[in-house]
């Protein structure tokens, strides 16, 4: 499996382009917003998905992971191929894409191209709990490396605190795992207590 070319952008096109990743030249389908926006000046990075059938080895090229997983989720879907799913890659932004199907959007999907009514509702029908559950596994990610953060804060704080009341780093460091408190008050009492030990 490819994960990523990175190489230099010889030819653009209205589908596809060639990318040059060391004297091989990789024809790489893309949907028309991301083609636009890829610099002609620069070495490009796209994420890649090889697609492989008996009569075709197609390779789908996009600007950023988030594309790239709307894609693999668009194709999961029944009815819907690599090439269609690069065509509404080309109308709806991965964002509005997943806002669409969470909140049932069914107009909203069915003025991309190649989607009905009933492929409309199919997307929303397979790939909604799937969002949802993505979703919330993102929002539950962001929440722990905020709570991280926070104690982190508040340790030094309790250390700064300590410092200044003439206690050394490395002799906090040492009673501070022992320490049950909540408040920073009562953590600096606790911490006191062990040290005088």
């Amino acid at each position: 499996m490819i994960a990523y070319l990175k190489g230099n952008l010889m030819t653009k096109s209205e589908e596809y382009i060639i990318l040059e990743v060391q004297g091989i030249g990789y024809k790489v389908y893309m949907s028309k917003t991301s083609i636009d926006e890829l610099d002609e000046s620069n070495q490009v990075k796209v994420y890649t998905y090889l697609k492989i059938r008996e009569d075709d080895i197609s390779l789908f090229g996009f600007n950023t992971n988030e594309e790239l997983h709307m894609f693999e989720l668009l194709i999961s879907v029944g009815g819907i191929g690599a090439k269609s799913a690069i065509t509404i890659l080309s109308n709806i932004t991965p964002s509005r894409f997943a806002l669409a199907v969470i909140t049932n959007d069914v107009n909203s999907l069915k003025k991309l191209p190649g989607i009905g009514a009933k492929t409309a509702q199919r997307i929303i029908l397979e790939l909604k709990d799937k969002i949802k559950t993505e979703e919330a596994i993102d929002l539950d990610s962001n929440r722990i490396q905020q709570d991280n953060i926070q104690k982190e804060e508040d340790l030094e704080e309790l250390i700064q605190a300590l410092q200044v009341l003439g206690y050394r780093r490395y002799e906090i460091n040492k009673v501070l795992p022992k320490v049950k408190s909540e408040t920073l008050e009562d953590k600096i009492k606790e911490t006191l207590q062990y040290l005088a030990k």
